[in-house]
């Protein structure tokens, strides 16, 4: 029988805990400075380049990122099933983080007009990076009791924004704009991300600890065990509705997430028309202010209860992506008002501040509420169907915006947002914690 995941025997490891906060300190050097800030708008205006709405461009890098999460949401289930089985969670970590950096690095070949190996380098990296997210986060039980989790998530996703902003301010002012004309410089985000994400995650892999003996079974087995596992638990989830509407409640709210990272910056360069003050003006307050939103909410989760603070921070992002949306009216509305002229530049970044705020907090709640809900023997797999969940998610979020915004543009597009936070938060009527007197103490036979 595996020790369920509420068990308080647990104590906080402080060494363990700074390893494992660390891998996210490390990996947003690949999120911001490749999806989000630097390489997404490269790919869309230079190495696509299809001026001056960038249509095509948006809509094959939404092609890139959604085969990488279909590729994770098909091996994360399985691969954490294997973890269980053969206590093989750091070395299957490992690999993650290996192939991220290798492929990060050659996205230096990529000059304008190689669209495919773009995105067949993206593909492979991002699938990397995306399912490293599942492993690590299958090692949040061992690390404290379940009222000090929301914590602990909360000061991972925090250390992830400062280690972002820290890769990013750096890259920035290396390497300069984002332009045809900085190309030769500019291309080296890969490469300078890669360094970053291999040297910083250095202390992950000396202090986060492998519970229990290696299991050896051979790699045909492997497999089939956990195609066994995954079909169990998917059995199991029908018996969980509490469980299995978190999971679908976590598929909105990544879906509305993955389309935010993915296409802020290029909504502000393509819509909004920010200059490049705005843009790192824009990268330091987000950062800032999801790094205070994942840490206050993750005390304030541990003090208040998790669902609620769970779903406090769905419905603020319903907020920001209305106000996102009523950037350009807002500046007229408030030009009016104040008599002077208001740009919707900085209107966006008030609104941007807002977002970045709810950004951590949802993610990391979500995060903190699987921890406690699953049996800490059996984190691998369930943390794999919460990377299933995300990944299907991008996959979902980001071709339905690419699709959006070919028939309606951008500025139109991003209303999606609004509705897929909005039905993650109705999701949530069922989602209770477990009653941590006579649960099971496994899930899955």
């Amino acid at each position: 029988m595996q020790e369920f995941a509420i068990t308080k025997a647990r104590r906080v490891r402080k060494r363990e805990v700074f390893g494992w906060a660390m891998f996210d300190f490390a990996n947003q050097a690949y999120t911001l400075l490749i999806i989000t800030v630097i390489f997404g708008d490269l790919f869309t205006r230079v190495i696509v380049g299809d001026g001056p709405d960038y249509r095509l461009g948006n809509l094959l890098w939404s092609i890139a990122l959604a085969i990488s999460y279909l590729l994770v949401l098909v091996a994360a289930p399985v691969a954490g099933s294997i973890m269980d089985a053969t206590r093989s969670r750091k070395r299957f970590l490992m690999a993650s983080w290996l192939l991220t950096v290798f492929t990060t690095a050659t996205l230096y070949w990529v000059e304008p007009g190689l669209i495919i190996l773009g995105m067949v380098l993206i593909v492979i990296s991002n699938f990397g990076y995306a399912i490293g997210e599942s492993f690590i986060a299958s090692f949040l039980p061992d690390l404290g009791p379940p009222e000090r989790l929301g914590w602990i998530s909360g000061l991972g996703w925090a250390l992830g924004y400062v280690g972002g902003l820290v890769a990013t301010a750096f890259a920035l002012g290396l390497l300069g704009d984002v332009s045809a004309e900085n190309f030769e410089r500019i291309r080296w985000v890969g490469p300078f991300a890669a360094a970053f994400f291999l040297l910083s995650a250095l202390p992950t892999f000396l202090f986060l600890r492998e519970r229990g003996p290696r299991r050896n079974v051979a790699g045909r087995l492997q497999l089939s065990m956990g195609f066994r596992r995954v079909a169990k638990s998917l059995v199991t989830l029908r018996q969980r509705p509490e469980l299995r509407d978190l999971f679908v409640s976590i598929f909105f709210l990544m879906a509305g997430i993955y389309i935010v990272i993915s296409f802020t910056f290029i909504y502000g360069s393509q819509v909004i028309q920010w200059d490049e003050s705005t843009r790192v003006a824009m990268f330091i307050v987000t950062q800032i202010m999801a790094a205070i939103g994942a840490l206050g909410f993750g005390w304030l989760q541990d003090r208040i209860g998790a669902v609620p603070v769970y779903r406090f921070t769905l419905l603020f992002w319903t907020l920001a992506v209305l106000g996102i949306f009523l950037t350009p009216w807002l500046a007229e509305r408030l030009t009016g008002i104040l008599g002077r002229p208001v740009e919707a530049q900085q209107v966006f970044l008030f609104v941007g501040a807002l977002a970045g705020l709810c950004l951590g907090s949802a993610q990391s709640a979500g995060r903190a509420l699987v921890a406690m809900m699953v049996p800490v023997g059996e984190a691998g797999r369930w943390f794999g169907f919460w990377g299933l969940s995300g990944r299907a998610a991008a996959i979902f979020g980001l071709m339905g915006i690419g699709l959006l915004q070919m028939w309606l543009g951008l500025a139109n597009a991003i209303l999606f947002c609004l509705l897929l936070f909005f039905a993650a938060f109705v999701a949530t009527w069922r989602v209770r914690l477990p009653d941590r007197s006579g649960t099971p103490r496994s899930l899955v036979p």
